[in-house]
């Protein structure tokens, strides 16, 4: 390991030490943004980089979605 390299402890990453949480979307908004219920009330996150849809489960991290984990689909939930 270099001096470049971040060190991470226990599958926490040290540049950022927090995870990507489940939300679910409530709303498309416009440019690549959505709004979401994390459960403790609503959020607005980018989605820009996933193809999600209202009711879909995403995984956020730092106020970006970066999979979705569970999709409705003619109210049917899909993985």
């Amino acid at each position: 390991m270099t001096a470049r390299e971040p060190v991470c402890h226990e599958e926490v990453c040290v540049t950022c030490s927090d995870e990507a949480v489940p939300v679910t979307v409530v709303r498309l908004l416009e440019d690549g943004m959505a709004e979401v219920d994390t459960g403790r009330g609503r959020e607005e996150v980018s989605v820009a980089l996933v193809e999600a849809a209202a009711g879909d489960t995403v995984l956020v991290h730092a106020k970006e979605a970066i999979a979705v984990v569970a999709r409705v689909v003619a109210g049917e939930v899909t993985t």
